[in-house]
């Protein structure tokens, strides 16, 4: 039978939501590997959408969370609300400004942020059942302020400001370059810069690979 690993995403579009090159390539490497995504959202407005061709702040609109990452998933897509964790064998965080703006609030609060009730309940249930749990470029801020007085060996590659605010949380920061994963076996988890560095996209794809590859080892035993 084959591994059932979530993909919690934030939105579709690099500033405002989940990075759509990291979202894609975790699909295609968990695809690759032999298991089955399970793409979920918090059905959520975004905190607010940025227009992607001038970076800027797109004025009055608004937009769904879950509507958003129904356009990665191809409208297969479960609401994050009333999701059974334990139905899931791992769970994978893609990255894109959307993790740090709707899934938590570290994008305007940093080491102080809050996470989303329903993402907590979720990493959680899935971390306390000895699940691996892996996270893309800045997604392992996460999992720094949920996780963080278990001293969580993570990386979000070398950015020394969010690597301290990690520490803050109680994570360890290890420095991580591009195409490369970091694991922590002890609290079975595993991160990757991807986009947090100045990264081709042969390289994004690389780290996510390896991240796939050490997610599913742990999940099969």
């Amino acid at each position: 039978m084959k591994p059932k690993v979530g993909v919690l995403l934030s939105g579709c579009g690099v500033y405002d939501g989940a990075e759509i090159h990291e979202s894609v390539l975790t699909l295609l490497a968990l695809d690759r590997a032999g298991a089955e995504a399970v793409c979920l959202a918090p059905d959520i407005p975004q905190k607010h959408v940025v227009n992607h061709l001038t970076g800027q702040p797109a004025e009055g609109e608004t937009r769904s969370v879950l509507v958003e990452a129904a356009r990665i998933a191809r409208g297969e897509v479960k609401d994050l609300a009333g999701f059974d964790p334990s139905t899931l064998d791992a769970l994978l965080l893609p990255g894109g400004f959307g993790a740090a703006k709707n899934l938590c609030d570290f994008a305007f609060r940093g080491a102080d942020c809050e996470v989303h009730p329903e993402v907590a309940r979720v990493v959680r249930a899935v971390h306390a059942a000895g699940k691996p749990v892996g996270a893309v470029c800045i997604a392992p801020v996460i999992l720094a302020k949920l996780l963080g007085g278990e001293r969580p060996r993570l990386t979000i590659g070398t950015d020394l400001g969010t690597a301290a605010a990690i520490g803050k949380m109680g994570g360890e920061h290890v420095s991580c370059g591009g195409g490369k994963a970091v694991v922590d076996e002890e609290k079975h988890l595993v991160t990757t810069p991807a986009y947090m560095l100045d990264s081709p996209i042969s390289e994004v794809s690389a780290g996510i690979e390896k991240l796939v590859s050490e997610l599913l080892r742990m999940a099969r035993g």
